[in-house]
């Protein structure tokens, strides 16, 4: 199903209700905006397999340009609205986007992009007011003219590594009309008991995949999606009493905040009609786990995949309460855990690359060597990740791929960061890590080698900082500054780099 469907099944039905405002959206305004919407990018000469870009913080209007590229044959690729100019010029010309919506509220963002590195763009839509190069979102949507034959588009978003710039995950566009059955939104919809009648509370940025992929399914299945503007523990759980939650998707960082919510507020909220509640994204420490099955009830349900992802796993309370850590079973094809070194399968409780039976249909654009990289044999695929099987086919996750940051459950890749703060004139050497935080469960901090000449203080530190600030979003940044007289390296010129982040994981005051 699309929204299509539901205006005519249940036109004034909400589709999606802002948590704070309370702005709503109907399927029958949903179906009709979106429809407008792609009627006026066939007039701007996109055609099926072209690109769109969305810039924009979560707003009811996300879904009016996500499900006019779902509807018209499109790719549609949000970006990260925390990203700086040259991070976001990077990705519009690396899409090959034609068209980006973005608003008023990223005004002074957008005035900072260097638009000639993204030469095929050539229609940019601005919601809430214009500036210069930018036409009225409002005026688009209002187009009146004959939209395309419908075909069904997807999302390509963005996935990263230590090796190098992020990578969009292209799949092969859909074979078939919006309206026919889709099968993955379906088998979401279906797993999780999400069905015309549920209303699905989204607390997160929408540029992410999980967000993006289960509002895409919950207006499938005809549900409420209930979209939080952003993320505030007392809000959230306000949405969820007032709206009649029914399912919910989260990242640990959020429990560790509804929890340290007074007791008091926690058991003031009438939560009886929350019967689902997902969480990915990050490992979620064991011990807030358990507080929130204690809170909540046995409703929480923790599922493993990823943006480049070639598996699935999913674990409900019950069985993780038996198998404490676990993030679950394999929903598709089997999983393998192989020790690289010696090219060979291991067994129980030992620890390998995760690899999941099967070859994904999907390529890093313009990344051939990357895409082998997460193949074997064609027969398998692995996301990186470290981890190992017990006894029961239960997947343990121990380590991340090349040292990747999870923090507050965003994906961060100390690369970036390291190839910035070895431009600044003061350091030699740098490596950039993730310390164990209480709240966000990874911090970003940074081991920094300077030239002889340079002297390690606090206000060098915080020069560093702002250096790396000045050119990479907030969250990829250093926290913090060590420094050493010298990074320990092989005589190959391998960074060791768990010989600077091991001796943080078992300090107390940095455990959650």
């Amino acid at each position: 199903m699309y929204p299509g469907h539901w205006a005519t099944v249940k036109p004034e039905h909400p589709a999606v209700i802002m948590a704070g405002s309370g702005a709503t959206t109907t399927y029958r305004q949903l179906d009709d905006h979106s429809r407008r919407l792609a009627a006026f990018f066939r007039s701007r000469g996109l055609n099926r397999g072209d690109h769109v870009a969305i810039l924009l913080h979560n707003d009811p209007r996300y879904f009016e340009i996500l499900w006019a590229a779902l509807r018209s044959g499109l790719y549609v690729t949000p970006v990260n609205w925390h990203l700086k100019p040259p991070e976001i010029t990077y990705i519009l010309n690396d899409c090959d986007a034609k068209l980006i919506v973005t608003s008023a509220a990223q005004r002074d963002l957008v005035a900072e992009i260097d638009w000639s590195g993204a030469p095929v763009l050539t229609t940019r839509l601005m919601a809430d007011g214009t500036s210069d190069g930018f036409e009225s979102y409002e005026e688009a949507r209002a187009f009146d003219g004959d939209p395309p034959e419908e075909s069904s588009g997807t999302a390509m978003l963005y996935t990263s590594g230590t090796t190098g710039r992020p990578k969009g995950v292209l799949r092969p566009l859909p074979d078939t009309k919006p309206g026919d059955l889709d099968l993955a939104s379906f088998g979401l919809a279906a797993l999780f008991s999400i069905d015309e009648n549920a209303v699905y509370l989204s607390p997160a940025p929408q540029y992410h995949a999980a967000p993006l992929n289960f509002t895409t399914a919950a207006h499938r299945a005809g549900a409420t999606v209930v979209l939080m503007e952003k993320f505030d523990p007392r809000d959230a759980l306000d949405a969820i009493e007032s709206r009649r939650v029914t399912h919910s998707q989260w990242v640990p960082t959020m429990f560790v905040r509804m929890l340290g919510l007074p007791t008091s507020e926690r058991s003031a909220r009438d939560l009886s009609s929350h019967r689902v509640a997902l969480h990915a994204g990050a490992p979620c420490p064991p011990e807030i786990k358990r507080q929130m099955i204690d809170w909540w009830g046995p409703i929480l349900v923790e599922y493993y995949a990823g943006t480049d992802a070639g598996g699935f796993t999913m674990i409900d309370s019950a069985q993780w309460l038996d198998h404490p850590g676990s993030v679950g079973k394999s929903l598709g094809g089997p999983i393998h855990i192989i020790d690289e070194e010696t090219d060979t399968s291991l067994g129980p409780g030992q620890i390998g690359t995760v690899y999941f039976g099967g070859n994904p249909e999907f390529v890093y654009k313009g990344d051939p060597e990357k895409t082998e990289r997460s193949r074997r044999n064609g027969e398998m695929s692995t996301m990186g990740d470290i981890g190992y099987l017990d006894e029961d086919g239960y997947l343990y996750l121990t380590d991340r791929k090349e040292f990747m940051i999870i923090s507050g459950g965003v994906n961060v890749y100390p690369r970036e960061a390291e190839d910035v703060l070895i431009l600044h004139p003061a350091v030699q050497d740098v490596a950039v890590f993730g310390v164990p935080h209480p709240e966000y469960g990874e911090e970003v901090r940074a081991a920094v080698q300077l030239i002889s000449s340079a002297a390690p203080t606090s206000e060098l530190a915080e020069q560093l900082i702002e250096f790396a600030r000045a050119r990479l979003a907030t969250f990829k940044c250093p926290r913090s500054i060590d420094f050493h007289n010298e990074l320990p390296r092989t005589p190959a010129g391998k960074l060791r780099k768990s010989e600077l982040r091991d001796p943080y994981l078992t300090r107390p005051e940095l455990q959650p």
